[in-house]
């Protein structure tokens, strides 16, 4: 049988509508079909991809590994189905609902101010903004857009830069007074350095001695999840952090940060993409309004 004999998104519909009101029966009323005829589709839909979606085993349906996965798919590109058909219908004009999931940092201080703005021009667009410094998976959140600080991993996703950020060591002005001005990295040994509780940071800090890096291990009475943590941390003045310069811009030029050890820093930056996902190169035109916004407002 040919892909165009099988009407594909009708039994993602209807699979997914199983799924969601729990039973074949529900969901037959909800389509106006017989019982037999929806638990038939299912049963077309598993032998055709070759792997069982549902077990029937007991009252209540329960979905396999392989079907949650499907469902999880399945319900994104059934919103990516409606999203062409009314683009299609109203002239592509960028319109309906838009998922951003974005690092709190770069959500508080970068993208939240610029919200207003993107409505007013988009005012067809509704904007559901998740800040989380976690990686998350864009099909199993249905985020539409994540915002990724850092080196990017290989993946299938689409990214486009917005930009780059240096990271810096800084301090309060009070730490400093009672601990002292580091001089040299070998200072650091004396200092508390607050540190990150994920691998990402694993490696230490970076510092530049004589044309060699060298990497100093942070060691300090605290372990935070996210930057903004680490910052009102910082400001507090519990201890000397390292952060990307956008972080602690306000801060620095405010007075309540201070860069130290500049003379040794490397001059390591951490880039900043919008990644998203790009079924054929086609993209929504509220994903594509918002990307382009990005990169014409984004400032770092």
């Amino acid at each position: 049988m040919s892909r165009l004999d099988v009407n594909r998104s009708g039994e993602m519909e209807v699979f997914t509508r199983v799924v969601e009101l729990g039973g074949f029966s529900t969901a037959a009323r909800a389509f106006r079909m017989t019982p037999s005829a929806v638990s038939k589709l299912v049963a077309r839909l598993e032998a055709r991809l070759g792997v069982r979606l549902i077990n029937r085993s007991t009252r209540k349906l329960q979905l396999t590994p392989e079907g949650s996965a499907f469902y999880e798919r399945a319900l994104r590109i059934l919103d990516e189905i409606s999203a062409a058909e009314r683009e299609a219908a109203i002239g592509a004009t960028p319109s309906g609902l838009l998922r951003v999931n974005t690092s709190v940092p770069f959500g508080l201080r970068l993208l939240l101010p610029l919200l207003p703005d993107f409505a007013k021009r988009y005012p067809e667009i509704k904007v559901e903004v998740v800040l989380t410094d976690l990686v998350v998976d864009l099909l199993e959140e249905r985020a539409d857009v994540a915002i990724r600080v850092g080196l990017m991993r290989e993946s299938r996703l689409l990214a486009r830069k917005l930009g780059e950020s240096r990271m810096v060591v800084v301090a309060a002005p009070s730490y400093l007074a009672e601990r002292g001005t580091p001089k040299t990295p070998d200072d650091l040994a004396d200092h508390n350095l607050l540190r990150f509780g994920f691998a990402k940071w694993e490696n230490g800090w970076p510092f530049k001695i004589g044309g060699e890096t060298i990497a100093v291990m942070p060691s300090g009475n605290a372990l935070v999840s996210d930057g903004e943590a680490m910052q009102h941390l910082a400001v507090a003045g519990m201890g000397l952090a390292r952060l990307a310069r956008f972080h602690v811009k306000a801060d620095i030029k405010a007075g309540r940060l201070v860069p130290v050890l500049e003379a040794f820093n490397p001059g390591d930056i951490e880039p900043i993409h919008a990644v998203f996902v790009g079924h054929g190169g086609q993209l929504p035109a509220r994903v594509r309004a918002f990307l382009d916004y990005l990169v014409e407002t984004v400032r770092l």
